[in-house]
């Protein structure tokens, strides 16, 4: 009898395969058969101890998000974990017949104690999958973490483009938008509209330095001038000098290059000072039906934005919204709840395709899955890890028939145009 160790084989859960042999005494001496007889018994071993395709018998999804901060109440915080679990749900709570298990951490925008909390995860938790990510500089740290272990990334709250451009990786999936796409979306409309001169209020890190380039780059691509920008701390709650710089420009537009509870901050002050009444626009780069909500239509009114989907648009968007309301506490069904819930069934389907949770096989299967529900309509996700799908510009209405019906979708801009071409996005991966 002699013990055989693993050596190496990527899933095999078992400790020693044990081979018996009556002549075994007669080879002891061969070292070449030991070998061949241990890596043989290894392989069936390994075989047996992966035969439903699930490593340690669960699949694991974590939500790593801002669950009390600035972005909790648009894009993360419970109404994501919300999508996520009903996701769950839906899909029948099981994948190849083993169960899937949702956790969730508050990472307080901090890169340091995301990346800390998705080491943990994965090393000791056996995290398969992790999603929502909101604020770019978290995602873009966690997604390197995450590449370095061979494990998923689904990010659906970051915007910064750059997580499919130069910071892409094998296993790092963007879903949802991206800062070009709102670039686009919002920018042109704007410049088209007369709004030809710009003055950006900045988020100070990854997603604003992101939305900053790629809107400038749209406006000066448009024959426009961007006239200024300031960068501001996230959280600000006084933006009154950032505003009076704004104002002081002359510029026709004063482009809001913030999201979540920033971006409702520099509207409202905006309408107090009443630099709107003076004849400067606002353009909200990043802006969601529950922060119109917190602004009110009233000061809202008029604003165009830019969003990856809209509850309002057709009956089955209608009806996941309904659903949604119920199993979140009314949580504002905003575009990046509804790509937490379109991802999560897409991972789970890929999971089935594959027959097995190793994070190689549902990558290659997300690539080859045509992702047609009613987020995304048509898409799909290239090698640098961006889903392709159709964006939409908004804008405020007053007198919606309900609470979040505050939005009239006024143009669809497909997909192939929202996104920077492929070939284009400075991905490393894209050249190989």
């Amino acid at each position: 009898m002699v013990h055989c160790r693993p050596f190496g084989l990527t899933g095999l859960v078992e400790p020693a395969v044990t081979i018996e042999n009556d002549l075994m005494g007669d080879y002891e001496m061969k070292g070449i058969y030991l070998a061949g007889a241990c890596a043989a018994a290894i392989l069936l071993g390994a075989g047996a101890a992966s035969a439903d395709g699930i490593s340690d018998g669960v699949v694991k999804i974590g939500v790593l998000g801002d669950m009390s901060g600035v972005y909790k109440s648009s894009f993360s915080g419970d109404g994501a974990i919300a999508a996520v679990k009903m996701a769950v749900k839906d899909f029948g709570g099981t994948v190849l017949g083993k169960p899937i298990e949702v956790i969730s951490a508050d990472h307080q925008n901090k890169a340091d104690i995301a990346s800390a909390t998705a080491r943990q995860w994965i090393d000791e938790q056996k995290v398969d999958m992790i999603t929502d990510l909101t604020n770019s500089a978290v995602a873009l740290a966690v997604q390197k973490v995450a590449a370095d272990k061979h494990i998923i990334t689904m990010a659906t709250g970051p915007g910064s483009s750059d997580l499919t451009g130069p910071a892409c990786t094998k296993y790092g999936i963007h879903y949802g938008y991206d800062t070009h796409a709102l670039a686009v979306g919002t920018g042109t409309a704007v410049v088209k509209a007369g709004g030809t001169s710009w003055y950006f209020i900045t988020a100070d890190y990854a997603f604003g330095h992101a939305l900053l380039k790629d809107t400038s780059d749209v406006v000066k691509k448009l024959g426009g001038k961007v006239l200024g920008n300031s960068m501001a701390p996230t959280a600000t709650a006084d933006f009154s000098s950032y505003l009076l710089q704004a104002q002081n420009s002359g510029a026709k537009v004063i482009g809001l290059a913030n999201a979540g509870g920033d971006t409702v901050n520099s509207i409202k002050q905006a309408h107090e000072f009443g630099i709107t009444d003076g004849g400067q626009q606002l353009a909200g780069l990043l802006v969601t039906i529950s922060d119109v909500q917190s602004i009110g239509t009233d000061v809202a009114k008029g604003l165009s934005f830019t969003s990856g989907w809209y509850w309002n648009t057709d009956d089955k968007s209608k009806e996941w919204a309904k659903r949604y309301a119920e199993v979140s506490d009314n949580a504002a069904p905003t575009f990046v709840r509804a790509a937490d819930y379109s991802l999560t069934i897409a991972y789970l389907n890929a999971i089935k395709a594959a027959g097995t949770d190793n994070a190689d096989a549902v990558r290659e299967q997300l690539g080859k899955m045509k992702i047609d529900d009613f987020f995304a309509k048509g898409g799909h996700i290239r090698k640098d890890g961006l889903l392709i799908h159709d964006m939409y510009l908004l804008t405020v209405k007053q007198g919606g028939s309900s609470k979040w019906d505050v939005a009239n979708v006024t143009a669809t801009i497909p997909g192939k145009d929202a996104y920077v071409a492929e070939a284009d996005s400075g991905c490393p991966l894209d050249a190989q």
